[in-house]
């Protein structure tokens, strides 16, 4: 794999490792560290051990071999010239005065091992043939100390010297006790080390534990304040993280400061936005409430004049039927602007049963009324569907929904609403069959006075508010609306809470 592409790939063990708790890795740290402690401290502990006593050994084999060849030396000076040597028995050196218990003895002639031997655990002599004499030859004659495994026999420290006679003397001495001695320790530190992790991992998981307790309070504390609905509304950002977890000099009082420090930043920033909204809701509702008298007085005057009996000139009639359209237009968008200002404000509705199939066959019947030259359907449940509500706005809900498929479809566009009931909700959609919505204009459908292109034709005029309307009234209800489009099917889908 090319190096520059091995490193855009992501690392599966980095992943895993990610999901893994901190007190976790910090105790597996600490344990495979006091791990890879006791493991070289220990190792080096046995090799000097082993050393120690290999030197040891050594001193005791040097000895054992300068017996040997005085021994030999005594055996020289007793033995014929003419007298042959015996190669079924074992070396007469062998048996010298001070030799311990394991002792091996060799006599190699013109490289043959003639006789070999060593002490049993009795202290007798027996005599060492076949392949166990025959690898003894593998010992080098400089005199310096090697180890050498002889089969069925075990671990040796030998030393083979040549005499004058070129006679080869091979002396050894037995290495079982040392292993003895080194396997016992390592036993020993096993066990050890062994409960010693398993007493450093209780402890540091209970250091860890308490050492961590801060840094969960902290990050309780941002969790609570992650879970607070700071969207809307009037917020009061009350969590704090506690003044014992703040201390600056430690690493998780500087992480519980810096939070305080941003809530409190948040808790400004909502109260400025909170004031600013509520500004300008005030603002909304009371230029709403202030333009609706004019604005009847204006109809009403236009009305007046229509009704006049003296001759009205063309321009004149046209010119008071285009103002009493226009102040009815104005009249729907404040009273929809009044109505947002009023539920961003938090305004209680009704909450009463409300019979949705009724509300629906009625919006149908009113919107048919409104666009004959549209198809409309209906597809209801067999069962009344009702929920807990305001009646008249969710009715404003479907009226909306219907309006916006009239206004923004062509003729003989198909309408149709749904009602459905499902598991502790229930569906209200509204679909058609027209262009559809652009698909630039869907994130932000539900926005007020959202406008679409020229997809969508307007037939009529309408305020841009109407969708919003239908967001908001939804919403205020614990609702979700959504809409899904495509050429030739839009659907907006309502969801309320069923009434249990």
């Amino acid at each position: 794999m090319p190096e520059r592409l091995r490193g855009r790939l992501p690392d599966p063990t980095r992943n895993r490792l990610a999901g893994v708790p901190l007190r976790t890795r910090l105790v597996v740290a600490s344990i495979v560290l006091l791990a890879v402690v006791c493991l070289v401290v220990g190792g080096v502990s046995l090799l000097l051990l082993r050393s120690y006593l290999l030197e040891q050994r050594d001193e005791q084999l040097a000895g054992a071999e300068q017996r040997a060849a005085a021994a030999y030396s005594h055996e020289l000076e007793d033995r014929d010239d003419d007298e042959d040597i015996d190669e079924n028995a074992v070396p007469d050196f062998l048996d010298a005065p001070g030799q311990a218990v394991g002792t091996l003895s060799a006599r190699i002639v013109d490289g043959q091992v003639l006789q070999a031997g060593l002490l049993d655990p009795d202290g007798v002599p027996r005599r060492i043939g076949g392949a166990a004499a025959a690898a003894l030859l593998a010992v080098p004659t400089d005199g310096e100390p090697y180890t050498l495994d002889i089969e069925r026999v075990g671990d040796y420290r030998l030393i083979a010297e040549e005499r004058p006679d070129d006679v080869v003397l091979v002396t050894g001495l037995p290495l079982d006790e040392l292993d003895g001695i080194v396997g016992r320790l390592a036993r020993v530190v096993g066990i050890v080390a062994l409960a010693g992790l398993i007493l450093t991992g209780v402890a540091s998981a209970v250091l860890v534990r308490l050492s961590l307790r801060p840094l969960r309070r902290v990050a309780g504390t941002a969790v609570r304040v992650s879970r607070l609905r700071l969207d809307r509304g009037e917020v009061a950002v009350a969590e704090r993280v506690p003044a014992g977890d703040t201390d600056p000099r430690t690493e998780v009082g500087q992480v519980g400061a810096a939070l305080n420090r941003m809530i409190e930043h948040v808790a400004a920033a909502l109260g400025a936005r909170q004031a600013s909204e509520t500004q300008l809701r005030q603002f909304l509702a009371d230029a709403s409430h202030e333009l609706r008298t004019p604005l009847a007085a204006i109809r009403g005057y236009a009305e007046l004049a229509g009704r006049s009996t003296e001759p009205v000139p063309p321009d004149v009639a046209h010119a008071l039927r285009r103002v009493s359209s226009q102040t009815e237009r104005m009249t729907s968008l404040v009273e929809d602007m009044l109505l947002l200002a009023r539920i961003d404000a938090g305004r209680p509705l009704a909450r009463e049963p409300v019979d949705l199939s009724q509300l629906v066959v009625d919006a149908v019947s009113d919107a048919h009324a409104a666009g004959p030259d549209h198809r409309w359907t209906l597809a209801l449940p067999g069962d009344a569907v009702t929920v807990v509500g305001d009646a008249a706005r969710l009715g404003q809900v479907l009226a909306n929904l219907l309006a916006n498929a009239r206004v923004h479809t062509p003729s003989g566009t198909t309408v149709r609403a749904e009602l459905g009931k499902g598991s502790g909700e229930v569906m209200m959609a509204v679909l058609d069959d027209g262009p559809g919505i652009p698909a630039e204009l869907l994130p932000r459908v539900f926005g007020r006075f959202a406008r679409g292109d020229s997809s969508r034709s307007r037939a009529a005029g309408s305020t841009g508010l109407g969708l919003a309307i239908a967001h908001a009234v939804v919403v205020a209800h614990g609702g979700t609306i959504s809409v899904d489009s495509v050429p030739g099917c839009t659907a907006f889908v309502v969801r309320l809470p069923a009434d249990s």
